[in-house]
């Protein structure tokens, strides 16, 4: 009896650990990619092969990520759950911001368009591991624009299934602080002004590094305080007086009611895949940008051209 009353006051008694559970896996064969798609290999392979479907050659062996199927599989169905959302990345714009926030304002709950500034290149690795589905971009001079930005895509292997749609031209240069007269960009280098720079793979840096080549300097010439990492946050940097200036366009250093020193013009794209073209929400994205209230901002701010607004533009 006394045995049968002691009570157990530690962990007398091991459990059996569970077994273990099968997973699925991350990535599928072709084989199992094509079970899972009901497809037959063949077809699944041209898929492949075209970059119309998420997939990885790796070691001549194609594998496909589960979980970019079943977004894919979403992306094809007829209206299907993913086309009340528009994921906007890339380079900043004040008149796509306004444009953005107005449009989600008139969407209410009923779609998400949100736009999110990384900066060209990291805005298009984000579009290229589909975690966005739009890239706002600029690289260069206007008069190379369309051989640049062609081969710029062309870096990103998912590029064979996008394309570009111009939205303006913009006025590039130099954001300056207020009551700041400059000559030329050779003074901002060679009398040490304070410089809030952008990162490296921004566009506007980018255009920056050139002008600079062109005069026999470089971006280590510049005194550089401060890194932004968008355009508007480097003329609130400048606006601030944190800085003397930075590069941007005309339009941000407007917004902030800064001055500007003009370097030239740009042409603004947009990357996206082919299939969110005519997205209605894309569509709409279109049509805010160009309409009279755009219009009549894209005046006050100054330093825009949108007459080539929705030109799509060939990647040849």
């Amino acid at each position: 009896m006394a045995d049968r009353d002691k009570r157990v006051t530690g962990p007398a008694l091991t459990q059996r650990a569970p077994q273990d559970v099968a997973l699925p896996a991350a990535c599928l064969t072709a084989r199992e990619a094509a079970s899972f798609l009901q497809l037959n290999e063949k077809k699944l392979y041209e898929l492949a092969n075209s970059r119309e479907i998420p997939a990885a050659r790796i070691g001549g062996k194609w594998l496909f990520p589960r979980a970019l199927l079943e977004e894919w599989l979403l992306e094809q169905a007829h209206g299907g759950a993913l086309t009340d959302r528009l994921l906007i990345t890339g380079s900043d714009d004040p008149l796509l911001a306004a444009t953005t926030a107005a449009l989600a304002a008139q969407l209410g709950a009923e779609g998400l368009v949100a736009y999110s500034p990384t900066g060209t290149l990291t805005g298009l690795e984000l579009l290229a591991r589909r975690r966005a589905n739009v890239c706002a971009l600029h690289w260069g001079g206007v008069e190379h624009s369309a051989q640049q930005h062609a081969l710029l895509l062309r870096r990103f292997g998912a590029s064979r299934g996008w394309t570009l749609v111009r939205l303006a031209l913009r006025e590039q240069g130099v954001i300056l602080r207020r009551g700041l007269e400059v000559d030329g960009l050779e003074t901002l280098v060679a009398f040490d002004y304070r410089w809030a720079m952008r990162q490296a793979g921004a566009g506007s840096r980018h255009f920056l590094e050139s002008a600079l080549a062109s005069r026999g300097f470089s971006a280590a010439d510049c005194s550089v305080v401060a890194e932004a990492r968008s355009e508007r946050e480097a003329a609130a940097v400048v606006a601030r007086e944190d800085a003397d200036c930075a590069p941007g366009t005309r339009a941000a250093a407007a917004e902030f009611g800064l001055g500007f020193l003009p370097l030239g013009w740009e042409a603004f794209d947009l990357a996206l895949p082919r299939d969110i073209l005519f997205r209605r929400l894309f569509q709409d994205l279109l049509s805010a940008y160009g309409n009279a209230r755009a219009q009549s901002l894209s005046l006050r701010l100054s330093g825009y051209d949108l007459s080539p607004l929705g030109r799509v533009l060939t990647l040849d």
